[in-house]
Protein backbone atom coordinates (compact mmCIF):
# COMPACT_ATOMS: atom_id res chain seq x y z
CA UNK A 1 0.00 0.00 0.00
CA UNK A 2 1.39 3.34 -1.22
CA UNK A 3 1.96 6.43 1.50
CA UNK A 4 -1.01 7.88 0.73
CA UNK A 5 -3.70 5.16 0.36
CA UNK A 6 -2.47 4.61 3.78
CA UNK A 7 -2.86 7.83 5.41
CA UNK A 8 -6.37 8.26 3.60
CA UNK A 9 -7.33 5.28 5.44
CA UNK A 10 -5.85 6.53 8.76
CA UNK A 11 -7.69 9.79 8.43
CA UNK A 12 -10.57 8.06 7.53
CA UNK A 13 -10.45 5.95 10.80
CA UNK A 14 -9.75 9.36 12.74
CA UNK A 15 -12.50 11.13 11.63
CA UNK A 16 -15.23 8.54 12.49
CA UNK A 17 -13.69 7.79 15.93
CA UNK A 18 -13.38 11.81 16.40
CA UNK A 19 -10.37 11.84 18.32
CA UNK A 20 -6.94 12.23 17.18
CA UNK A 21 -3.49 13.31 19.09
CA UNK A 22 -2.14 16.24 16.33
CA UNK A 23 1.24 17.54 16.23
CA UNK A 24 1.39 20.89 15.17
CA UNK A 25 3.95 22.97 13.34
CA UNK A 26 3.38 27.42 13.20
CA UNK A 27 6.53 29.04 11.46
CA UNK A 28 4.56 31.63 9.31
CA UNK A 29 6.52 34.82 10.56
CA UNK A 30 9.46 35.12 13.52
CA UNK A 31 7.60 32.92 16.06
CA UNK A 32 8.82 28.47 15.54
CA UNK A 33 6.05 26.67 17.55
CA UNK A 34 5.26 23.06 17.92
CA UNK A 35 2.79 22.14 19.95
CA UNK A 36 0.85 18.50 20.74
CA UNK A 37 -3.21 18.68 20.65
CA UNK A 38 -5.79 16.63 22.18
CA UNK A 39 -8.79 16.47 19.95
CA UNK A 40 -8.77 19.88 18.95
CA UNK A 41 -9.20 21.18 22.56
CA UNK A 42 -6.48 19.77 25.23
CA UNK A 43 -3.26 21.04 24.99
CA UNK A 44 -0.38 18.42 26.19
CA UNK A 45 2.41 20.81 25.12
CA UNK A 46 3.26 24.20 23.57
CA UNK A 47 6.79 24.93 22.55
CA UNK A 48 8.00 28.19 21.49
CA UNK A 49 10.79 29.76 20.21
CA UNK A 50 10.42 33.52 20.00
CA UNK A 51 12.64 35.80 17.83
CA UNK A 52 11.86 39.08 19.23
CA UNK A 53 15.14 39.99 20.52
CA UNK A 54 17.22 39.28 17.04
CA UNK A 55 14.67 41.07 15.52
CA UNK A 56 14.42 44.28 17.80
CA UNK A 57 18.37 44.91 16.78
CA UNK A 58 16.59 45.64 13.15
CA UNK A 59 13.54 47.43 14.18
CA UNK A 60 11.45 44.68 12.65
CA UNK A 61 11.40 41.42 11.06
CA UNK A 62 14.01 40.59 8.68
CA UNK A 63 12.95 37.18 6.50
CA UNK A 64 15.78 35.61 5.60
CA UNK A 65 16.74 35.96 9.25
CA UNK A 66 13.53 34.36 10.81
CA UNK A 67 13.91 31.60 7.98
CA UNK A 68 17.42 30.46 9.34
CA UNK A 69 16.38 30.63 12.91
CA UNK A 70 13.52 28.64 11.84
CA UNK A 71 15.54 25.74 10.57
CA UNK A 72 17.99 26.21 13.87
CA UNK A 73 14.59 25.72 15.59
CA UNK A 74 12.65 22.91 14.45
CA UNK A 75 14.40 19.79 15.73
CA UNK A 76 15.08 20.87 19.35
CA UNK A 77 11.19 21.75 19.78
CA UNK A 78 9.87 18.47 18.52
CA UNK A 79 12.06 16.84 20.94
CA UNK A 80 10.75 19.20 23.25
CA UNK A 81 7.04 18.78 22.31
CA UNK A 82 7.14 15.06 22.67
CA UNK A 83 8.58 14.64 26.16
CA UNK A 84 6.65 17.51 27.73
CA UNK A 85 3.80 16.18 25.82
CA UNK A 86 4.97 12.85 27.68
CA UNK A 87 4.25 10.85 24.06
CA UNK A 88 6.34 9.50 21.95
CA UNK A 89 6.42 10.23 17.70
CA UNK A 90 4.74 6.36 17.60
CA UNK A 91 1.85 8.09 19.91
CA UNK A 92 1.13 11.05 17.17
CA UNK A 93 -2.32 10.75 14.55
CA UNK A 94 -1.50 13.44 12.44
CA UNK A 95 0.68 16.49 11.56
CA UNK A 96 -1.06 19.76 10.68
CA UNK A 97 0.84 22.82 9.73
CA UNK A 98 0.31 26.44 8.37
CA UNK A 99 1.11 26.44 5.13
CA UNK A 100 -0.49 29.88 4.77
CA UNK A 101 -0.09 32.90 4.70
CA UNK A 102 2.74 34.51 6.05
CA UNK A 103 6.76 34.99 4.53
CA UNK A 104 7.26 33.17 2.38
CA UNK A 105 10.60 31.22 3.32
CA UNK A 106 9.21 31.29 6.75
CA UNK A 107 6.18 28.95 5.51
CA UNK A 108 8.46 26.56 3.67
CA UNK A 109 10.73 25.58 6.91
CA UNK A 110 7.47 24.54 8.80
CA UNK A 111 6.05 23.19 5.61
CA UNK A 112 9.37 20.99 4.81
CA UNK A 113 9.62 19.80 8.44
CA UNK A 114 5.96 19.17 8.64
CA UNK A 115 5.99 17.01 5.26
CA UNK A 116 9.06 14.96 5.81
CA UNK A 117 7.77 14.15 9.44
CA UNK A 118 4.95 13.02 7.83
CA UNK A 119 6.36 10.61 5.54
CA UNK A 120 9.03 9.43 7.69
CA UNK A 121 6.11 8.47 10.48
CA UNK A 122 3.73 7.80 7.85
CA UNK A 123 0.94 9.83 8.73
CA UNK A 124 -1.68 12.19 7.59
CA UNK A 125 -0.52 15.72 6.83
CA UNK A 126 -3.01 18.40 7.70
CA UNK A 127 -2.62 22.44 5.77
CA UNK A 128 -4.15 24.66 8.23
CA UNK A 129 -4.54 28.41 6.85
CA UNK A 130 -2.88 30.72 9.81
CA UNK A 131 -6.09 32.73 10.17
CA UNK A 132 -8.05 30.15 10.92
CA UNK A 133 -5.96 28.84 13.63
CA UNK A 134 -6.20 32.47 15.68
CA UNK A 135 -9.88 31.85 15.70
CA UNK A 136 -9.33 28.25 16.34
CA UNK A 137 -7.51 28.94 19.67
CA UNK A 138 -10.99 30.01 21.12
CA UNK A 139 -11.63 26.39 21.24
CA UNK A 140 -8.74 26.20 23.57
CA UNK A 141 -9.30 28.80 25.34
CA UNK A 142 -12.79 28.25 25.99
CA UNK A 143 -13.69 24.17 25.32
CA UNK A 144 -17.45 25.11 25.60
CA UNK A 145 -17.62 27.58 22.71
CA UNK A 146 -18.79 26.29 19.32
CA UNK A 147 -20.09 27.65 16.26
CA UNK A 148 -21.66 29.93 15.49
CA UNK A 149 -20.14 33.01 16.22
CA UNK A 150 -18.38 36.13 14.88
CA UNK A 151 -15.07 36.38 15.03
CA UNK A 152 -13.14 39.87 14.99
CA UNK A 153 -9.00 38.32 13.73
CA UNK A 154 -6.80 41.71 14.35
CA UNK A 155 -2.96 40.98 13.83
CA UNK A 156 0.22 42.62 12.23
CA UNK A 157 -1.25 41.36 9.05
CA UNK A 158 -4.99 40.83 9.07
CA UNK A 159 -8.27 42.80 9.90
CA UNK A 160 -11.43 40.67 9.54
CA UNK A 161 -14.54 40.34 10.90
CA UNK A 162 -15.87 36.41 10.09
CA UNK A 163 -19.10 34.93 10.52
CA UNK A 164 -17.90 31.45 11.46
CA UNK A 165 -21.39 29.30 10.72
CA UNK A 166 -19.53 25.83 11.73
CA UNK A 167 -15.79 24.34 11.84
CA UNK A 168 -14.22 25.04 8.90
CA UNK A 169 -16.87 26.96 7.48
CA UNK A 170 -16.38 30.84 7.14
CA UNK A 171 -18.64 34.14 5.66
CA UNK A 172 -16.37 37.00 5.38
CA UNK A 173 -18.18 40.00 6.55
CA UNK A 174 -15.32 42.89 6.31
CA UNK A 175 -11.55 43.33 6.11
CA UNK A 176 -9.28 45.92 6.20
CA UNK A 177 -8.74 47.41 2.82
CA UNK A 178 -5.30 48.20 3.08
CA UNK A 179 -3.50 48.42 6.64
CA UNK A 180 -4.02 45.98 9.00
CA UNK A 181 -4.69 46.73 12.62
CA UNK A 182 -1.36 45.52 14.37
CA UNK A 183 0.69 47.34 11.33
CA UNK A 184 -0.72 50.68 12.17
CA UNK A 185 0.18 49.75 15.95
CA UNK A 186 3.93 49.44 14.81
CA UNK A 187 4.03 51.89 12.53
CA UNK A 188 2.86 54.64 15.32
CA UNK A 189 5.08 53.06 17.59
CA UNK A 190 7.85 54.36 15.71
CA UNK A 191 6.82 58.10 15.34
CA UNK A 192 6.97 57.50 19.49
CA UNK A 193 10.21 55.78 19.33
CA UNK A 194 8.85 53.09 20.81
CA UNK A 195 11.41 49.90 20.07
CA UNK A 196 10.11 46.68 18.11
CA UNK A 197 7.75 45.24 18.93
CA UNK A 198 5.66 48.47 18.63
CA UNK A 199 2.12 47.34 19.35
CA UNK A 200 2.38 45.56 22.49
CA UNK A 201 4.85 48.61 24.24
CA UNK A 202 2.55 50.94 22.87
CA UNK A 203 -0.49 49.80 24.75
CA UNK A 204 1.45 49.59 27.75
CA UNK A 205 2.33 53.22 27.25
CA UNK A 206 -1.10 53.92 26.58
CA UNK A 207 -2.35 52.54 30.13
CA UNK A 208 -0.98 55.78 32.09
CA UNK A 209 -2.27 57.97 29.50
CA UNK A 210 -5.01 60.53 29.01
CA UNK A 211 -7.33 59.11 25.46
CA UNK A 212 -9.06 62.00 25.21
CA UNK A 213 -5.92 64.34 25.11
CA UNK A 214 -5.76 64.22 20.97
CA UNK A 215 -8.30 63.49 18.66
CA UNK A 216 -7.73 61.88 15.29
CA UNK A 217 -10.03 61.12 12.16
CA UNK A 218 -12.38 58.38 11.86
CA UNK A 219 -11.88 57.04 8.34
CA UNK A 220 -14.67 55.46 6.17
CA UNK A 221 -15.11 52.67 4.12
CA UNK A 222 -17.59 51.83 1.07
CA UNK A 223 -18.14 48.37 3.03
CA UNK A 224 -20.09 48.68 6.48
CA UNK A 225 -17.98 46.35 8.06
CA UNK A 226 -14.72 47.32 6.31
CA UNK A 227 -11.52 48.83 8.22
CA UNK A 228 -8.68 51.30 6.60
CA UNK A 229 -5.82 52.03 8.54
CA UNK A 230 -3.84 53.78 6.35
CA UNK A 231 -5.67 57.06 6.39
CA UNK A 232 -5.73 57.27 10.00
CA UNK A 233 -2.20 55.97 10.41
CA UNK A 234 -0.77 58.74 8.31
CA UNK A 235 -3.20 61.25 9.80
CA UNK A 236 -1.51 60.22 13.17
CA UNK A 237 2.43 60.16 11.60
CA UNK A 238 1.49 63.73 9.51
CA UNK A 239 -0.18 65.35 13.03
CA UNK A 240 3.27 64.35 15.19
CA UNK A 241 5.78 65.70 12.26
CA UNK A 242 3.46 69.04 12.35
CA UNK A 243 3.80 69.48 15.80
CA UNK A 244 7.14 68.90 16.35
CA UNK A 245 8.17 71.14 13.43
CA UNK A 246 6.31 73.44 14.74
CA UNK A 247 8.12 73.28 18.23
CA UNK A 248 5.77 71.49 19.80
CA UNK A 249 6.35 68.48 22.00
CA UNK A 250 3.98 65.48 21.99
CA UNK A 251 3.13 63.72 25.41
CA UNK A 252 4.43 60.06 24.32
CA UNK A 253 1.45 58.60 26.57
CA UNK A 254 -1.68 60.33 25.89
CA UNK A 255 -0.61 59.95 22.37
CA UNK A 256 -0.31 56.55 22.19
CA UNK A 257 -3.62 56.28 24.78
CA UNK A 258 -5.56 58.82 21.85
CA UNK A 259 -4.01 56.76 18.92
CA UNK A 260 -4.92 52.88 20.72
CA UNK A 261 -8.54 54.65 21.78
CA UNK A 262 -9.33 55.73 17.68
CA UNK A 263 -8.42 51.83 16.89
CA UNK A 264 -10.08 50.61 19.14
CA UNK A 265 -13.48 52.67 18.64
CA UNK A 266 -13.07 51.67 14.86
CA UNK A 267 -12.34 47.90 15.44
CA UNK A 268 -15.38 47.37 17.54
CA UNK A 269 -17.79 49.54 15.99
CA UNK A 270 -17.66 47.76 13.01
CA UNK A 271 -17.50 44.32 14.30
CA UNK A 272 -20.41 45.19 16.93
CA UNK A 273 -22.61 46.08 13.92
CA UNK A 274 -21.90 42.59 12.29
CA UNK A 275 -22.93 41.12 15.18
CA UNK A 276 -26.37 42.70 15.58
CA UNK A 277 -26.87 42.58 12.50
CA UNK A 278 -26.49 38.64 12.34
CA UNK A 279 -28.11 38.41 15.21
CA UNK A 280 -25.34 36.31 16.56
CA UNK A 281 -25.61 36.17 20.49
CA UNK A 282 -21.35 35.23 20.31
CA UNK A 283 -18.16 37.23 19.76
CA UNK A 284 -14.87 36.51 19.73
CA UNK A 285 -11.51 37.98 19.40
CA UNK A 286 -8.42 36.85 17.72
CA UNK A 287 -5.04 37.60 16.37
CA UNK A 288 -2.42 39.14 18.43
CA UNK A 289 -3.98 42.54 18.41
CA UNK A 290 -6.60 40.77 20.41
CA UNK A 291 -4.33 40.57 23.40
CA UNK A 292 -4.53 44.55 23.60
CA UNK A 293 -5.69 45.31 27.07
CA UNK A 294 -8.07 48.42 25.77
CA UNK A 295 -9.68 46.51 23.17
CA UNK A 296 -10.37 43.15 25.62
CA UNK A 297 -11.60 45.67 27.99
CA UNK A 298 -14.25 47.52 25.53
CA UNK A 299 -15.02 44.42 23.78
CA UNK A 300 -16.18 43.01 27.52
CA UNK A 301 -18.29 46.36 28.43
CA UNK A 302 -20.25 46.55 25.02
CA UNK A 303 -21.03 42.81 25.14
CA UNK A 304 -22.14 43.42 28.32
CA UNK A 305 -24.50 45.98 27.02
CA UNK A 306 -25.55 43.90 24.10
CA UNK A 307 -25.94 41.18 26.24
CA UNK A 308 -24.12 38.67 24.42
CA UNK A 309 -21.49 36.32 25.24
CA UNK A 310 -17.59 37.37 24.88
CA UNK A 311 -14.83 35.00 24.07
CA UNK A 312 -11.02 36.08 23.55
CA UNK A 313 -7.96 33.70 24.63
CA UNK A 314 -5.36 34.40 26.93
CA UNK A 315 -2.68 36.74 25.65
CA UNK A 316 -0.23 33.39 24.54
CA UNK A 317 -2.46 32.24 22.21
CA UNK A 318 -3.31 35.30 20.53
CA UNK A 319 -0.01 35.69 19.20
CA UNK A 320 1.35 33.12 16.76
CA UNK A 321 1.74 29.47 18.60
CA UNK A 322 1.01 26.14 17.21
CA UNK A 323 -1.57 25.06 19.47
CA UNK A 324 -4.23 27.23 17.61
CA UNK A 325 -2.99 25.30 14.57
CA UNK A 326 -3.24 22.36 16.00
CA UNK A 327 -7.05 22.87 17.14
CA UNK A 328 -7.59 24.03 13.28
CA UNK A 329 -6.09 20.99 12.17
CA UNK A 330 -8.74 18.61 14.30
CA UNK A 331 -11.26 20.02 12.66
CA UNK A 332 -9.95 20.11 9.16
CA UNK A 333 -9.38 15.98 9.75
CA UNK A 334 -13.07 15.71 10.92
CA UNK A 335 -13.98 16.85 7.21
CA UNK A 336 -12.45 14.80 5.75
CA UNK A 337 -9.15 16.89 4.44
CA UNK A 338 -6.00 16.27 4.34
CA UNK A 339 -2.46 17.10 1.92
CA UNK A 340 -0.21 14.94 0.00
CA UNK A 341 3.56 15.75 -0.57
CA UNK A 342 2.76 18.57 -3.29
CA UNK A 343 1.43 20.89 -0.12
CA UNK A 344 3.58 24.16 -0.62
CA UNK A 345 3.62 26.95 1.15
CA UNK A 346 1.43 29.79 0.21
CA UNK A 347 1.99 33.17 1.43
CA UNK A 348 -0.62 35.44 -0.02
CA UNK A 349 -3.95 32.75 0.67
CA UNK A 350 -6.93 33.74 2.26
CA UNK A 351 -9.24 32.65 4.60
CA UNK A 352 -12.05 33.01 1.98
CA UNK A 353 -11.70 33.67 -1.03
CA UNK A 354 -13.95 36.83 -2.37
Amino acid sequence: MSYIEDVLNQAETLKARKHALILSIESSCDETAIAVVRDGREVLADEIASQVNIHALYGGVVPEIASRMHVESLSELYRRALKNAGISKNDIDAIAVTFGPGLVGALLTGVSFAKALAYALDLPLIAVNHIEGHVSANYIAHPELEPPFVCLVASGGHSHIVNVTGYGQYELLGRTVDDAAGEAFDKVARVLDIPYPGGPLLDKLAESGNSDKYHFPNVHTPGKYDFSFSGLKTAVINQAHSIRQSGGTIDAADWAASFRKAVVDTLLDKALTAVKDTGAKRFALAGGVASNMLLRREAQRRSNEMGIKLYFPPPRLCTDNAAMIGSAGFYRLLLGETADMSLNAEPSIKLIEE
